[in-house]
């Protein structure tokens, strides 16, 4: 299964010299790439970012360990951000096919060996940390060490997880862990660094400090400070969203804007700093769409929506695809969506036993729903049916998800046999063996039903539209939504068909019952909704 990990270490220098030593060392570690360097002067911190597998990962960061001790000399650094080693931080991030656990090992393993190279304390913290006031990362550096200058008299209080328990004077200490993607965010404030450290207490979880009654702030799992950048000439309020699930930027970000009108300031803009998963950049769009009342089904002007109302391109260019980690790692398409239809059709029509039905089928029941999208499309914008636009923005956009979900499964039924295939040459020499294999079969076969299954249940949420198309689209499209609801039959019967010639073989009984019944339902009402969109269509003549 290929697996992708996130790796964004701190290292605290914008040095150009140790930074492109330490980035040439991250290029030349086998299976890893460098995807974003951005240095901060103010800071003197510069965040490093790169992706690799589960195997690779953890070279990369000890390479750029590696390349950094010789380089920087934490007894002489200074800094807006908090800081205790010259490899601050180093957490590592699940992507694709990786578990928030898988990173947690990495993190125990990168904690070991870095201490074992570079003869340092370590600390481990986020989901790899060894207790509670483990767990967060300014627990460990502030309180408990009190920063760089602050780990040779505390260090033996409160020993590291790996490396000696003493300072060591130009590295310091660092924290390596799991986490999820932590997004760094800056927010354009045109005032004094004061005014911006009094709304990062307003927004941040833990508020303002001191005094006997504790005064949290608004926003769960959101860190917070103020400081002034002279590069910019304003104030910027600094914010780590560790959660954005929990607390999005756009949520911080007009709160902040709200505290400035209040104060008689102006938010101009923001930054991030650091790549962002896209998953984040589609909540903020959902956000401004529904307040806006806009109807944006494309992902790349959702995108620009963003950039427009944060603001990200105030101080620096915000490029999508080096910034977004999805378009930065884009994975190719699998192979048969990627063919060309001539392609396509050929490997079809060849002597091997797959692609097949399975295959045809989602590709056709793709043709469908894309059909139905064609006519939404056609309806919507129209002067004659201005008065359908609202109908029309909710009928396109499951209609185009539907349609991407389709194509993907073209692939999905091809690579369906895969476990039953290794199932079926497995060894079989014991009784031991056979009953291994045997399960592995059933198994495998399962998976193969399955497959095909979800793509009926994808094509079948796409009928209520196709209906309210038929009902009220532009009629000038009449043969094309007819054309659509056949495909989109033809795809879902041939599904089902590639569900009953695998079900032949499953002795699951119950798993037989289930499926048989959900899988001829799925047919049935396709061939209704089929028809209906016909019956519709002929009728508005």
């Amino acid at each position: 299964m290929d697996t992708l990990v996130e790796c964004v270490p701190n290292f605290s220098t914008c040095d150009a010299t140790v930074i492109a030593a330490i980035s040439e060392a991250i290029k030349a570690s086998p299976g890893v790439s460098l995807l974003d360097v951005d240095p901060g002067t103010s800071t003197n911190r510069t965040v490093v970012t790169f992706v690799g597998t589960v195997d690779t990962i953890i070279p990369g960061a000890l390479a750029a360990a590696k390349a950094a001790m010789p380089l920087i000399d934490m007894s002489t650094h200074k800094g807006e951000h908090p800081r205790f080693g010259a490899m601050d931080v180093c957490p590592f991030v699940p992507v694709r096919n990786v578990t928030m656990e898988d990173c947690a090992d990495l993190a125990r393993e990168m904690g070991k060996r870095l201490a074992e190279q570079n003869k340092v304390p370590v600390y481990l913290y986020g989901a790899a940390g060894t207790s509670e006031d483990r767990r967060r990362l300014p627990d460990i550096r502030q309180k408990a060490l009190g920063e760089y200058e602050g780990i040779g008299a505390n260090i033996a209080n409160f020993p590291p997880d790996f490396g000696p328990a003493e300072l060591v004077p130009s590295w310091g200490a660092t924290a390596v862990g799991a986490r999820k993607f932590l997004i760094a965010y800056n927010i354009n404030l045109l005032g004094t660094k004061e005014q911006a450290m009094h709304i990062a207490f307003n927004v941040r979880e833990k508020g303002r400090g001191g005094g006997d009654v504790p005064r949290p702030g608004r926003f769960k799992e959101v860190a917070g400070i103020g400081w002034f950048v002279d590069e910019y000439n304003m104030s910027q309020i600094s914010v780590n969203c560790t959660d954005y699930e929990v607390t999005n930027i756009h949520t911080v970000y007009e709160s902040c804007k709200d505290d400035a009108i209040r104060l008689g300031l102006a938010v101009v803009g923001s930054e991030l700093v650091g790549l962002v998963p896209l998953a984040c950049f589609m909540d903020i769009a959902a956000y401004y769409m529904e307040r806006d009342n806009l109807f944006l089904p494309d992902e790349r002007q959702r995108v620009a929506l963003v950039v427009d109302r944060l603001g990200l391109n105030s101080v620096k260019h915000f490029d999508p695809d080096q910034m977004i980690i999805d378009y930065k790692c884009k994975v190719k398409d699998p192979p048969l969506m990627s063919m060309t239809v001539k392609e396509f059709v050929g490997i079809l029509g060849a002597r091997t036993s797959a692609p097949g039905g399975g295959s045809a089928s989602a590709l056709v029941a793709a043709m469908g729903s894309g059909l139905g999208s064609m006519m939404g499309w056609m309806t919507y914008g129209n002067v004659k049916f201005r008065d359908l636009d609202a109908e029309m923005r909710r009928a396109i956009g499951p209609l185009c998800a539907a349609t991407d979900r389709l194509l993907y499964r073209i692939d999905a039924d091809t690579d369906a046999f895969g476990d039953y295939m290794t199932a079926i040459r497995m060894p079989k020499g014991t009784e031991e063996e056979k009953k291994v294999r045997e399960e592995a079969m059933q198994d495998g076969l399962k998976v193969a039903i399955d497959v095909p299954l979800e793509t009926m249940k994808i094509a079948d949420t796409c009928w209520d539209w196709m209906v309210e198309l038929a009902t009220v689209g532009n009629i000038n499209c009449k043969s094309d939504l007819q054309v659509g609801a056949r495909c989109l039959e033809v795809g879902i019967w041939g599904c089902w068909k590639n569900v009953e010639i695998n079900m032949k073989d499953i002795t699951d009984a119950a798993y037989i019952e289930r499926v048989s019944k959900e899988a001829k339902e799925l047919w049935e009402r396709a061939d209704l909704k089929s028809k209906q969109v016909l019956e519709l269509m002929d009728k508005r003549d």
